[in-house]
């Protein structure tokens, strides 16, 4: 026996929606470019509280930890002074010395009393002559010795050897030399700024990729083209680097410079409110240094990183 099963014929499935819209899309005729113009697909916009909480988390992700750190730095000054008995001032003792002291930071009451800002200036210029003059001779002096072998092989020894002496030990012979506090200070900011600016400069050339310095030599350019066109772009973030070490350097060597050759500054300020056993100023003094430095540091990150392709980090 021989049965046969029939199929009822399928009923036809609803086609998605999407699916529709798609084929009905590609069924238009075509633009005069022969492209479809086919909208694209726009991403939710996210919600509004979810990116409220997002800006808050990561405003609180930049500022605690600043502020938690400094809280810690309160509080173990603040023990510290409870435990010497407030010999050393507290932080509320200080930070009413140091409103009356910025009440009229530029007083001038003769060469000897004179208002921190006026110390702080007459510091920074002595920074900024020593400084300039080390990069007006470490900068092309680095150029010159990472270009040439013979002449980086001639300098190194002399580099290494003068290198790792205090700075302060470059002060008397600045005295003896030049005759005057002032000029032996601007000496020692220069002779502790112009080796990183040598050391990083020479590093730059010498890492320049071999492929440019040939590249340079087939099209014959000249000493000049090969330093301004080659040289130049590749060396700068080493360069930079240099320069923000250097001028670390610079600040932390002009306070103990001028503790020991008066005059204005902020070191002599220090040296003078020691000798009046004034710690108050003396904690500001330290407060006011510190400032001075991180924003000529942050300065020199933001002037680096414009001129580096990659982040810079302190």
């Amino acid at each position: 026996m021989v049965s046969a099963v029939f199929h009822s014929p399928l009923e036809p499935t609803p086609a998605p929606h999407d699916a529709i819209i798609n084929i009905a899309t590609s069924a238009q005729p075509a633009s005069a470019s022969g492209q479809n113009h086919l909208k694209p697909a726009t991403p939710p916009a996210p919600l509004p509280g979810r990116d409220w909480a997002a800006r808050s988390r990561g405003f609180w992700l930049a500022v605690l930890p600043p502020l938690c750190g400094l809280g810690l730095l309160v509080g173990l000054w603040a023990l510290v002074s409870a435990s010497t008995g407030n010999s050393i001032p507290g932080p509320h003792e200080t930070w009413l010395q140091a409103l009356e002291v910025f009440r009229n930071p530029f007083y001038s009451n003769g060469p000897n009393d004179q208002g921190v800002g006026w110390n702080v200036l007459a510091s920074l210029q002595r920074v900024a002559i020593g400084f300039g003059l080390a990069a007006v001779v470490g900068i092309p002096a680095g150029f010159v010795i990472g270009r040439f072998n013979f002449l980086s092989r001639m300098f190194n020894p002399l580099i290494s050897l003068l290198r790792p002496v205090s700075p302060l030990a470059w002060l008397p012979i600045g005295l003896l030399v030049f005759k005057g506090a002032n000029p032996a200070a601007i000496w020692t900011i220069f002779i502790c700024s112009i080796w990183p600016m040598i050391i990083n400069t020479a590093t730059g050339v010498q890492r320049v990729p071999q492929d440019y310095m040939n590249v340079a030599r087939v099209l014959n350019l000249s000493e000049w083209k090969i330093a301004t066109k080659i040289l130049f772009p590749a060396v700068l973030p080493y360069m930079l680097t240099g320069v923000r070490l250097a001028v670390g350097t610079a600040w932390l060597v002009i306070v103990a410079a001028e503790m020991l050759t008066g005059g204005v500054g902020i070191g002599f300020w220090v040296w003078d409110e020691w000798n009046n056993l004034n710690v108050k100023n003396i904690i500001i003094a330290i407060f006011v240094i510190g400032i001075v430095g991180l924003v000529l540091e942050y300065a020199l990150i933001k002037l680096a990183t414009a001129f580096t392709f990659e982040e810079v980090k302190s």
